[in-house]
């Protein structure tokens, strides 16, 4: 079956919110991520599956040169098939269309094969507060 991607696709709260919870654990939210999404970020990436959400990362920014990376997920059945990489790729080329030169991203320690290897993140060195 065929994945489709779409930058700044029509996002349903609902389905967003119950892919989140699929990649991030329950339980499920009730967050507007439409409100979200036209407020704070240059844009998004959809992964479908015949109408049906299996795939979403987030690209927030500065208003200028730097973007990040947040919420990255694939929906259980299509994890191990690329989805994630072909989310980042995306999410990269309409970042730099955008003018944007650097594009960051934090992960946990078992994510660093996947955003290091399969999406070619470079390791810098960051500093983190726990608010």
């Amino acid at each position: 079956m065929t994945i489709t991607y779409e930058w700044r696709g029509t996002v349903d709260n609902a389905a967003l919110n119950a892919l989140h919870a699929d990649g991030f654990g329950p339980p499920v939210a009730a967050t507007d991520w439409r409100t979200r999404l036209e407020r704070h970020s240059l844009g998004w990436v959809c992964a479908a599956q015949e109408g049906t959400l299996v795939g979403f990362v987030n690209v927030v920014w500065d208003g200028g040169a730097h973007a990040f990376l947040l919420d990255t997920v694939v929906a259980g059945p299509c994890r191990g098939r690329g989805v994630g990489a072909r989310l980042v790729t995306t999410a990269a080329e309409r970042t730099r269309a955008a003018g944007c030169t650097w594009l960051h991203v934090d992960f946990e320690d078992h994510l660093r094969p996947f955003y290091l290897v399969a999406c070619g993140f470079k390791e810098t060195a960051a500093g983190l507060i726990a608010l």
